[in-house]
């Protein structure tokens, strides 16, 4: 089992997840975060973290979101280690 980063991080990618996560799962796209989950060890600390309820266990996953956890896993691959830092962005 793994956690996903879902569209409701889109354009907020807030960073209290980073902050919590003890493995440096989340990876950095330019308007939102996703979990690696070759990373990620299942602690959970990340969901109540979220202020947007973006980050779901797979096995949770809503079914209009199942195309996030390819997104995540594709994605993180190629994405930089999110460093906790990055300005949060305007709710749009």
């Amino acid at each position: 089992m793994t956690h996903v980063v879902t569209d409701a991080c889109v354009n907020h990618k807030y960073q209290d997840c980073v902050a919590v996560c003890p493995v440096e799962a989340f990876k950095e796209a330019e308007n939102y975060l996703v979990i690696d989950p070759d990373e990620c060890i299942d602690c959970a600390a990340c969901i109540p973290e979220c202020p947007v309820g973006a980050i779901y266990a797979d096995t949770d996953l809503p079914d209009d979101q199942e195309s996030w956890l390819d997104k995540n896993e594709n994605e993180a691959i190629e994405l930089p280690i999110a460093e906790g830092d990055s300005p949060v962005l305007a709710d749009l």
